[in-house]
């Protein structure tokens, strides 16, 4: 079954992104189950488990994942208490990007995980092309059936049958920055890209560089170029170039990789320049941004949700120190939401690997990592309360209110050899770009021959 995706217009729900009070509130969990869930995972009305799992006394399971810092901590929360409800021991497996080439040496050595967490909607494809995969059970399957809207179970099946669990979700098009510089500037929130851009000089006239960029990760920049795109050019030519129903020399790609220049081409505007942003790592962007009080290294970051975790390891305070905005809609154009997803597969057809899939496709999985906060889940029966403040809570809230109606990041859609590779493909094309935005017909040449063969093989 072909996944068919759909965006999301709805203005109400994009506002709710700019809440801003930060207050810490326990997790949640639901029904009684035979023994209390963990601290942390049951509401104030003290109620358990939602989910039966079966005693997996002696059974070993590893789980890859790309994971690594508060990510890979969190997760491992959530296997512990797996382990605590099953008796099974679980093993986290730390895998190399891009993931699909990490899991194919290791199923040629004969040692594949159980189960493994896949960040791109191709790469499942591919996995089930090369038939590595395992069907999800009917037990994880009535999980997804009571707790996911029709659009999140169909990004994890190929051809009507389900093997991907989206365990961890993403809202792509959010924008956190610094507010005692931008008080400092006199700026205030930007609502198109023209404003962004002159938000972005105004706090560059305050003294302070306006903008981070994490270069050194070229996933970065495909979602500065998607939240653009899609935007400017709309949902169908989206969804076309996506497929590669159109090329990349297209005229729409001409348009957005044009409006990216009209920042790149800036190099006072970018944290470093774009040789200090080609070396800068996500992480890093996110937390150079809130440090240094009112002269942090910039005063805003374009990334998902999930930067959360990496400004809970500065001082800032979500909420009063660090706030969001959505990403500017360019042009005439709607302002973009793109999410993105982890997606948890079986690669051995045992019981521990349903069971895990099982478990993280209930609401009880996914408030133990809620409550730890730079996590949102796309599952619907998931307590907001679980989340640790208002900004992740409205951010939760409305993913989960616009349904089925949301587009997909468009490089996890791909080909991985095309759009999730380093040092390849169109994450190494932008990179190229962000040195270079004055070549956009070079850059598209380079994107099309690349895409074309990726697409081919």
């Amino acid at each position: 079954m072909r996944t068919t995706l759909r965006t999301r217009r709805a203005a109400t729900a994009i506002a709710a992104f700019t809440a801003v009070t930060a207050l810490t509130l326990s997790g949640c969990g639901s029904d009684a189950a035979d023994d209390p869930g963990p601290s942390g995972t049951n509401g104030p009305s003290g109620s358990g488990k939602t989910v039966s799992l079966p005693s997996l006394k002696g059974e070993k399971i590893e789980v890859a994942a790309v994971w690594t810092g508060p990510e890979q901590e969190n997760f491992t929360k959530v296997l512990d208490e797996f382990e605590k409800r099953t008796g099974a021991t679980v093993t986290f497996v730390p895998a190399q990007d891009p993931i699909v080439n990490f899991l194919g040496t290791k199923i040629a050595g004969g040692s594949p995980p159980d189960v493994a967490m896949l960040p791109q909607v191709g790469a499942i494809k591919q996995a089930v092309a090369q038939k590595w995969l395992k069907p999800a059970g009917p037990e994880a399957k009535a999980q997804l059936a009571a707790h996911y809207s029709k659009g999140w179970q169909d990004l994890g099946a190929v051809d009507g049958t389900q093997y991907g669990v989206y365990f961890k979700a993403a809202n792509k098009s959010l924008v956190w920055y610094n507010t005692a510089a931008f008080e400092n500037a006199g700026a205030s929130e930007p609502k198109t890209w023209k404003d962004f851009l002159a938000t972005a000089e105004t706090i560059s006239a305050s003294g302070v560089t306006p903008v981070s960029v994490g270069g050194a990760d070229g996933w970065t920049l495909t979602d500065w170029f998607e939240n653009i795109y899609l935007s400017q050019a709309g949902p169908a030519k989206y969804d076309q170039l996506a497929k590669h129903e159109i090329k990349w020399t297209d005229a729409s790609v001409t348009r957005a990789l044009t409006t990216l220049g009209e920042l790149f081409g800036k190099p006072a505007l970018i944290a470093g320049g774009a040789n200090g942003a080609l070396q800068t790592e996500f992480p890093v962007s996110v937390t150079q941004t809130f440090t240094g009080g009112d002269q942090p290294k910039a005063a805003m970051v374009f990334e998902g949700d999930f930067a959360a975790v990496n400004i809970a390891e500065t001082d800032a305070k979500i909420g009063t120190d660090a706030k969001v905005f959505p990403f500017p809609a360019v042009g005439d154009g709607q302002t973009p939401v793109v999410t993105a997803g982890d997606a948890a597969v079986a690669l051995k057809d045992t019981k521990g690997a349903q069971a895990l899939l099982t478990f993280l496709a209930s609401p009880d999985a996914a408030a133990i990592w809620a409550g730890a906060g730079g996590f949102l889940s796309p599952n619907k029966s998931l307590d907001p309360a679980a989340y640790p403040n208002d900004v992740q809570r409205e951010i939760a809230k409305a993913l989960i209110g616009a349904g089925d109606d949301f587009r997909f990041d468009m490089s996890d859609q791909m080909p991985q050899s095309f759009g999730g590779t380093p040092g390849k493909g169109e994450w190494k094309a932008l990179q190229d770009f962000l040195k270079n935005p004055k070549d956009v017909a070079g850059t598209q040449a380079r994107l099309e021959a690349d895409a074309a063969k990726a697409y081919q093989s």
